[in-house]
């Protein structure tokens, strides 16, 4: 036999409360998980794009090649040297993102309110480093 205790402390944490209660309810009664319960995190679409970007610089990928695999050859021949540079900063930003995560960053995805470290230059020392 097991007993369960849930202690809601104030208004305040039974918002956050509510949901795995609901979710533990839904699965203990229908014996499976309910998708409505579990709505898609549009992090993890990003999450995995910086963990393409992260291999893609260990395998030695440039910027622009790896550009041209995550938003497509033509884009990139289109855009790379655009006046506005927008392609080549959203590059640039997921090269740091990837390799602040890779230098310890990933600790902090455990905490919901912190999506990446603040991490993302010492001391001035740039993490991109633009091949291109």
């Amino acid at each position: 036999m097991v007993h369960l205790h849930y202690r809601l402390n104030g208004l305040g944490s039974a918002e956050a409360g509510i949901l795995p209660l609901r979710r533990l309810l839904h699965l203990y009664r229908h014996r499976h998980f309910a998708r409505t319960l579990f709505p898609h995190d549009p992090w993890v679409d990003r999450g995995i794009r910086l963990l393409r970007v992260h291999d893609a610089l260990a395998d030695g990928a440039s910027q622009r090649e790896i550009g041209a695999v995550l938003f497509g050859e033509a884009r990139v021949t289109e855009d790379w040297n655009d006046r506005s540079d927008s392609l080549r900063s959203r590059i640039r930003r997921l090269v740091r993102e990837a390799k602040a995560l890779a230098q310890g960053g990933y600790r902090d995805l455990m905490r919901r309110h912190v999506r990446l470290p603040d991490k993302l230059q010492r001391d001035g020392e740039d993490l991109c480093n633009d091949r291109d």
